[in-house]
């Protein structure tokens, strides 16, 4: 394995090789040094020799101090509309039930150097807050949470509370207030349960209505298409005519 890393702040460039045997680093690369570093004893009399060859080691610094660099400026370059840009969430507060902590939840953001907490009279939560990892979405973008218990807060001091996100590269904050008219929940809408259910019976009622029309037409038409006894009579060829 080997490659660079450039900081595009402060210009610092680290170039790093490894060599591993049966899932274990067997030689390591100090460029710092130009020494090499040799975790196993089987890789000493590697480390010696490579480290004599002098021209080896010149031609591995520069690599990765001046040609690896420049290809890796010039492919983010390329990529910079898409590597280098922000995202801002769309952020929701969602609880369980009524006893349940409050989630912030952020989805949408990138890149993923991001942060999100509760505040109280704009001092940072520490206490009764339980801050959630940043995970990808499916279409590149990243999301988080960070829950704040709320079960011993009066009700007349969630308007003290807020949730913010910061987002990398982005200045200004994405504020949302603790506040129950906003809070989605899947304890659901007690008075659309009669709606529910009426028209859970209504679309039983059509169907058991379907079902019944259809066999009412089955049976007539199966009448209708049986012959009588006259007619298949009528169909009989009769015997000796030509």
């Amino acid at each position: 394995m080997y490659g660079c890393e450039w900081d595009d702040e402060t210009g610092e460039v680290k170039g790093y090789q490894h060599f591993g045997f049966d899932g274990e680093d067997f030689i390591v690369l100090d460029l710092e040094t130009e020494t090499w570093i040799a975790p196993r004893r089987e890789a000493v009399l590697t480390k010696l020799r490579w480290e004599k060859n002098k021209a080896l080691m010149a031609q591995k610094k520069n690599y990765l101090t001046q040609i690896c660099p420049e290809y890796l400026k010039k492919y983010v370059n390329l990529g910079r509309s898409s590597l280098m840009r922000t995202e801002m969430p769309s952020v929701s507060l969602l609880q369980k039930s009524p006893s349940s902590p409050v989630s912030c939840h952020a989805t949408g953001f990138y890149p993923d150097r991001a942060a999100m907490f509760w505040t109280r009279d704009g001092e940072q939560l520490h206490h009764d807050v339980d801050h959630g990892e940043i995970l990808p979405n499916h279409d590149g973008s990243f999301q988080m949470s960070v829950a704040l218990n709320v079960s011993s807060f009066p009700a007349e001091h969630w308007g003290k509370y807020r949730c913010v996100f910061q987002l990398s590269g982005v200045k200004e904050d994405h504020v949302i207030v603790l506040d129950r008219a906003v809070i989605r929940s899947n304890r659901g809408n007690p008075l659309l349960l009669p709606l529910i259910i009426g028209a859970a019976v209504a679309a039983l009622a059509l169907l058991l209505i379907a079902g019944v029309g259809l066999l009412v037409y089955r049976k007539r038409n199966g009448k209708k298409n049986t012959p009588s006894p006259a007619s298949s009579a009528e169909l009989t060829p009769l015997e000796g005519q030509h």
